[in-house]
């Protein structure tokens, strides 16, 4: 319907430059907007103000003019002047009644578009460092990730989605010898847990694993193990100092080989639980993409020499500093530290020159809200390289707060007391979790209700939603308990008995479903399409109460039970969207 406003407003403006009232204008852009309310028409366009100088007159008398050209429209009942220049256009209910033939025949295709067509786009989401299961903020950054991509993909975008494993650096092998201690007590050795420690349960689980597998392979007496380390923190001493040297005797004791393989095994198994998390609540990447395979092909130094060639780096206190300040970033960034160690970020420099490299026309990073310090450095290093950063978009995203009867349930990682993303979904279901996480704007503090989450209720939306979808099933199955027979060709003829102010509201909710699909993508909000698939379930359970659908009537009978399948398909591509699933009984 938009589209078709927007055609009989391009042939207009064609017809006044080719009569010389206006003036060719390239690119020109013809804005057409939904009605706020009934009484200012289906659809309103203020292009006449935007052209009124280039034709040099008020834009009531170029609106006028616009009008005189328009061409008929057989879903256009009127078109008229309002205010300073606005065209208000009022539909005919026979352009929604059509609607129902349209969505019936599209089905699953009903709200996609080619408008994203030959744009391939990267989204990159999770990403969360290897060195313990997902939590309830990792999930959010799930869902809306996900749900991005499907939204680009449902506009015509060719998107890839993308795990970046952060499988090298100090905090994998802080995991590693957290593993490594626990595994040594498991064995008999006595000695203290480092402060700075990984401290889960998950840790134990890995280092019972491992001893299960290698028996007694990486074993060393305890005494030996703590010789000639400082003072950890509960002694007085700093307990980063003794973690890097926890590291460094564990490196020298057991040798390359097998720190290397203790390294590797606990990895692995933090992956694989990583992915089957993420199997479990619905999401899956075309590519897992290593941080350790950057410096395996030394994609890493080859930034640094570019950036250094370039004139970007500089030496300062034994430490090499990228010149990042002259890209209008805070303050000047470490790219290899005094110890002769690349930083997270001249890896990150690396991975996001190499997303460049792949040919991807947009990158899209779903970072948590507090790395928002760090996207200008990012910026500013893909400008030094001579790439554009105006091809990245950083989607921030709030932390999720957890709430359980009222109170507010407490979250810390290092300590290993925290919810975990497993858990979350075993409570409440993966349809409850992926929808509420995607309720709010993605850069809004999200309060979860684990309550309201499982309600059984109204009051909780998806539930709300997919009781509609089990509504209309449940019309089907009594349809055919009946006897009456209903193919979506019956409801081509009928429609026009659609005049009932239910059932046009219905319909202009599902004429409004591309356009929320539309603008949800490119907006990157998800949220709009939760809040539109709340509006659509409660236009359909008011229509639900207000009428009957198994009528004597055929042909009312019919139209009915078309405007609900249709209804029925919406919902379920939106959940679809979303990661919901449509349930035909609840």
């Amino acid at each position: 319907m938009k589209a078709e406003i927007h055609a009989l407003l391009q042939h207009a403006l064609e017809a006044l430059i080719n009569d010389g009232v206006l003036a060719a204008i390239p690119e020109l852009t013809i804005p057409v907007e939904r009605g706020r309310d009934d009484s200012h028409g289906d659809f309103a366009s203020p292009v006449a103000l935007a052209l009124a100088r280039s034709a040099r007159c008020n834009p009531r008398q170029l609106a006028t003019q616009i009008l005189e050209r328009l061409p008929t429209s057989p879903i256009v009942e009127k078109a008229e002047i309002a205010g300073p220049g606005f065209i208000n256009f009022y539909l005919r209910d026979a352009a929604y009644q059509a609607l129902v033939g349209e969505i019936l025949q599209a089905d699953d295709n009903y709200g996609t578009s080619k408008l994203g067509a030959k744009q391939r786009v990267q989204v990159e989401y999770v990403s969360a460092n290897p060195t313990g299961p997902l939590h309830v903020g990792h999930g959010r950054g799930a869902a809306y990730g996900a749900v991005v991509a499907n939204l680009l993909r449902a506009t015509g975008h060719e998107v890839a989605s993308e795990y970046y494993v952060n499988d090298a650096g100090r905090q994998m092998d802080i995991l590693a010898v957290s593993v490594w201690l626990r595994y040594l007590q498991s064995c008999g050795e006595t000695l203290p847990f480092p402060a700075n420690g990984y401290r889960g349960a998950y840790i134990q689980t890995i280092a019972d694993q491992l001893q299960n597998e290698h028996g007694e392979e990486f074993r060393l007496p305890g005494s030996t193990v703590l010789e000639a380390l400082p003072a950890d923190e509960p002694a007085g001493g700093d307990k980063e100092i003794y973690i890097d040297s926890v590291i460094e005797r564990a490196r020298t004791l057991l040798g390359k080989r097998r720190y290397q393989l203790i390294h590797s095994y606990v990895l692995a198994a933090l992956v694989e639980e990583i992915r089957d998390d993420l199997l479990n609540f619905g999401i899956s990447f075309e590519n897992w993409y290593s941080e350790r395979s950057l410096m395996d092909r030394g994609a890493v130094t080859t930034v640094i020499e570019r950036l250094r060639d370039a004139g970007h780096l500089y030496e300062r206190e034994g430490a090499l500093w990228f010149r990042s300040t002259e890209f209008d970033d805070e303050k000047d960034r470490v790219v290899v530290r005094e110890n002769g160690q690349t930083t997270y970020f001249a890896s990150d420099i690396a991975y996001h020159l190499d997303k460049f490299e792949r040919g991807f026309t947009r990158v899209i990073d779903v970072w948590g809200a507090d790395h928002h310090g760090y996207v200008p450095r990012v910026r500013a290093a893909l400008q030094a390289l001579q790439a554009d950063p105006a091809r990245l978009d950083v989607l921030l995203v709030q932390f999720a707060n957890l709430y359980r009867g009222g109170e507010k349930v407490a979250m810390s990682t290092r300590s290993g007391e925290f919810v975990t993303l497993r858990q979350l979904r075993e409570e409440v279901g993966k349809n409850a979790a992926r929808f509420f996480y995607v309720m709010r704007k993605s850069d809004q503090h999200l309060d979860f209700d684990l309550d309201l989450a499982k309600a059984e209720s109204n009051d909780n939306p998806v539930y709300y939603i997919q009781y509609a979808h089990a509504r209309i099933a449940s019309v089907m199955r009594q349809t055919n308990e009946k006897g009456f027979r209903w193919q979506a060709a019956d409801s081509l003829d009928a429609v026009g008995e659609l005049n009932e102010s239910h059932e046009l509201a219905l319909l202009r909710r599902l004429s409004l479903y591309p356009e929320v699909i539309e603008a949800a993508a490119l907006g990157y909000e998800p949220h709009q399409l939760a809040y539109y698939l709340r509006e659509l379930a409660n236009d359909f359970h008011t229509y639900y109460n207000a009428h009957i659908f198994l009528v004597p009537e055929a042909v009312l009978r019919n139209a009915r039970l078309g405007l609900i399948n249709a209804t029925r398909i919406v919902l379920r591509n939106g959940l679809a969207l979303l990661g919901v699933s449509a349930p035909d009984t609840m």
